[in-house]
This record gives structure tokens, sequence and C-alpha cells, in this order.
């Protein structure tokens, strides 16, 4: 016979005994917070930013000129200076970096270009097979 955690041995005695159900509901209730939290954590963005004061330049490059995707303040897509379709620039950058050892892009966006468009090249960049998303810190020239 049990009374209130606690069982009667012979004699009249009363044990003790531990009630772990509380103990297993927080341990699980903590267990499914966990198994949430877990995979927002691991999306990073990793941006390197250039020292000012790092005046050594890099060797001149006499290879092919680098593939850079821009987005000026009106959402309009240029790839090396050309405007470019939403649409066709995953084709268009496929075709470029199929010919290329290096799969590095450049990207610019203007301060006011739209957040959808600059994701969306981003995005479609990295689809095309780009390697490598090189985040340009200071104004690239486009037209």
């Amino acid at each position: 016979m049990a009374i209130m955690g606690t069982k009667l041995h012979g004699a009249g005695r009363a044990a003790p005994e531990m009630n772990v159900t509380p103990l297993v509901d927080v341990v699980l209730v903590l267990l499914i917070i966990f198994m949430v939290i877990t995979p927002l954590l691991t999306k990073q963005f990793w941006l390197h930013l250039p020292t000012r004061d790092d005046h050594s330049a890099p060797a001149p490059n006499n290879g092919p000129p680098p593939v850079v995707v821009s987005v000026d303040g009106s959402g309009v897509i240029h790839l090396n200076r050309q405007v470019v379709s939403a649409a066709q620039l995953d084709s268009e950058l496929r075709r470029v970096l199929t010919n290329r050892g290096d799969r590095t892009v450049f990207f610019d966006a203007a301060d006011t270009a739209p957040f959808e468009q600059a994701v969306h090249a981003l995005d479609t960049a990295r689809g095309a097979g780009a390697s490598t998303i090189v985040v340009a810190t200071e104004r690239i020239g486009t037209p």
C-alpha cells in the first residue's frame, strides 16, 4: 500500500519514494525548446571588411575581368555592366561561370536598391554556381 509517495514495508515502517514525473516533464519541455532554437542559431552571414590602413595593393591580374552583379537604385540588375532581367540572370551567370576556373562573383547594390531584388540577385548567383560571393564595400562603377 502506498500513501503520498511512501511505501509501507512490514511492521508499519514507511520508506520514502521519489516522484520523478515533474522532473521528466521539465526535461522534455527544455528538450523541445532547444530543438526549436538550435536550427535558428546556425544561419549566419560572415562579412570580412578590409582595413583602411592596408596599403598593399594586389598584384595586377592579366586574367579575365571579374564577374560583377549589381543592382541599381531602381531595381535593375546588371551583369558586368550589361542590363539583364531577373529571369535571364541565372542562365547568363551559368554561361559566364562555366568558362572560368574562378567561380567568384562580386556583388554591389545601391543604397536605394529594393531589398527583394538584391536578395534575389544574391540567391541566383549562388544557385548559378558561384562558390564565393564578395560583397563590395565601396561603390563599383555602374552605368
